[in-house]
């Protein structure tokens, strides 16, 4: 039986007005391609997972990326390590992979669903008891996946939901958080064995959640949605954001300090527990997905389009820094590849390869077509897509189709 609680909304809050200048030092992936989540151990030791099945590792604190070999073209759109060597990474299609040895390998596993899976958590690693053993996983129509043996073997739980989940957080082996569209919160106190609806008093879609103790917590969503608990999760209270682009991403080091990520470069600040946000100059307009602040308030780690990655290690407290690396509006694919012009309106080709054919995905890691390289995109839908030569280098890049 599902108990649902209402919940009454009394608390009034208010957005400080003005910006401040932050310290984000863009660091470069050496990717194009869109990264969705991040996950770090330490300052220093971190994975990024994003299109076409990217998986990114770095050991010196993102001065350096390293390319993983996922072993899939699908997106993949959440990835958690519980210690140096044991990761978990899932995506579009059904997608599960899992490394023993730091990402060295990734192999596939089946969790017997085929829908898309967003989020992933093992049991929080700060809490006893903790077991890299113990992994839940989330997507499309309600799924919720959990394995105690590593994902030897996938049980699906009863969410009481077909509501599309979109993220998953433990704080304690036991105690779990998963949201989604239609403002959707659930939460189990017995490792999944029971999941019960909790009412977040929105209908926006909810992208991530996280807690800073076993009762303080946050999720974050779509029109400048976040949400505030102080017991556990049994009440949600809204605040006020001062933004209305969609939030994909919250970090809180501790109960009182944390940073949202969201469209448009939009990063935000709070330092007395989400009663005032302040808004951060990211000097990008790259939407951003994902934020970690591994150790403590100070360093933490952004993720979005474009390969994006950007660092602080002031909390944001200085000035701005960003690096230029994005090529102009004729991209440059692999070596002697232009697609001209991009944007386009009709169709893009690529000079010197009228001929070769050329495979286009939309941005969920789907084909779409193959393409001669003198009508690029011809017959498209207006969107953002990627192309990569069929033969030759696999390296894809993004195109957009404005009308």
């Amino acid at each position: 039986m599902v108990y649902i609680k209402r919940v009454v909304i009394s608390a009034v809050f208010f957005i400080v007005p003005g910006m401040v200048d932050a310290q984000w030092i863009h660091q470069n992936s050496g990717t194009d391609n869109g990264l969705f989540a991040i996950s770090f151990l330490n300052a220093n030791t971190g994975f990024v997972v994003g299109n076409f099945g990217t998986i990114l590792r770095t050991t010196d604190g993102g001065t350096n990326w390293t390319a993983q070999i996922s072993g899939t073209m699908n997106s993949l759109m959440s990835v958690s390590f519980i210690d140096a060597n044991t990761g978990i990474a899932v995506g579009l299609g059904g997608t599960i992979l899992c490394t023993t040895n730091g990402g060295g390998n990734w192999d596939s596993q089946n969790g017997g669903v085929d829908c898309s899976l967003y989020g992933v958590a093992f049991t929080d690693p700060r809490a006893a008891g903790s077991s890299a053993e113990n992994r839940t996983v989330v997507g499309d129509v309600g799924a919720i996946l959990r394995t105690t043996d590593g994902g030897a073997n996938w049980t699906l739980q009863n969410s009481w939901t077909t509501e599309n989940l979109r993220g998953i957080s433990f704080f304690a082996p036991n105690t779990g958080t998963a949201v989604g569209v239609g403002g959707t919160i659930l939460r189990t106190i017995n490792g999944g064995t029971d999941w019960t609806i909790q009412i977040s008093g929105t209908t926006r879609c909810l992208w991530n959640s996280t807690f800073s103790d076993a009762n303080t917590g946050f999720t974050v969503g779509d029109t400048g949605t976040i949400l505030r608990t102080t017991d556990g999760g049994m009440h949600w209270t809204i605040q006020t954001s001062g933004t209305i682009v969609n939030l994909k991403g919250v970090s809180f080091p501790n109960a009182d300090t944390g940073f949202v990520v969201g469209d448009g470069g939009t990063i935000l600040k709070t330092t007395n527990g989400g009663t005032n946000w302040i808004s951060q100059t990211s000097r990008t307009a790259d939407d951003l997905f994902s934020v970690n602040f591994p150790v403590d308030v100070d360093t933490g780690y952004v993720v979005g389009d474009w390969g994006t990655i950007v660092k602080t290690t002031d909390g944001g407290a200085g000035t701005w820094v960003e690096e230029e690396r994005k090529e102009g509006i004729s991209q440059k694919m692999g070596i002697g590849f232009w697609v001209i012009p991009n944007p386009f309106t009709s169709f893009a080709t690529l000079p010197g390869h009228a001929s070769e054919c050329f495979v286009l995905y939309d941005v969920s890691g789907r084909r779409v077509g193959t393409y001669k390289g003198d009508r690029i995109g011809e017959g498209l839908r207006a969107g953002v897509y990627f192309i990569k030569a069929e033969k030759g280098d696999p390296k894809p890049i993004r195109i957009v189709k404005v009308r």
